[in-house]
């Protein structure tokens, strides 16, 4: 007699949270401290590296937007959206404070989106979410591309042609966590940080509508 699924108990359920949440903390805080003291470079190295460390337990966001294009798109349930979230927001919070304390390493507060720019910025950082997302959703979450060992190396490169292509334009930033952190540690000034949730926010949901539109079998 075939046997069913065994059922997850509760200390298992919170004990995969617990793991998934803590691999969002680490991911998103080795990001944004890449961020705060790299360039493009060592920000894509670092979201590279830590997908390949964490994909296979959280599925390794790192990224509020991406979350929110993955539940979206139907792989992330809303309980698990909001610890994401949590995780992500506290990861990006300590390592703004250890790069500003630590390393003594604190920005000039500069506004990277110029006042006569604002829609361009607003315009560069929706699209960069949004090939971030879109990427993110077709190389680590659809059916076509499962088991690929390229995902991590697809959405480091993303990050890095973005940053290349229109990153002048609204300091490259793709994540409302690393716009929380680099505002904390005043590499950018919190006056603009709207520009980058709406917009980033923005970029990642129109990439899990389109993903939905494009695969309606991919469950």
């Amino acid at each position: 007699m075939k046997e069913g699924p065994k059922k997850i108990t509760g200390f298992q359920k919170n004990q995969l949270i617990m793991k998934k949440t803590l691999t969002e903390f680490i991911g998103t805080f080795f990001l944004v401290m890449g961020a705060a003291l790299g360039e493009a470079v060592g920000a894509s190295l670092a979201l590279m590296v830590m997908i390949y460390a964490g994909g296979h337990i959280s599925g390794a966001h790192y990224n509020p937007a991406v979350s929110l294009a993955v539940w979206i798109r139907g792989k992330l349930s809303i309980g698990d959206l909001i610890g994401y979230w949590m995780s992500q927001l506290a990861g990006a919070i300590a390592a703004a404070l250890v790069v500003a304390n630590v390393f003594i390493t604190e920005g000039r507060e500069i506004c990277a989106v110029p006042e006569d720019g604002v829609i361009q910025g607003i315009i560069a950082e929706i699209l960069g979410t949004f090939a971030l997302a879109y990427v993110v959703l077709n190389v680590a979450t659809a059916k076509g591309t499962a088991g690929n060992s390229f995902y991590g190396l697809a959405i480091g490169g993303t990050v890095l042609a973005m940053a290349s292509v229109i990153g002048k334009y609204s300091g490259a930033v793709y994540n409302p966590a690393v716009a929380v952190g680099l505002s904390i540690q005043k590499t950018l000034c919190w006056g603009q940080i709207w520009i980058y949730l709406v917009a980033c926010f923005g970029g990642a949901a129109l990439a899990g509508l389109i993903f939905k539109m494009n695969n309606p079998e991919d469950k």
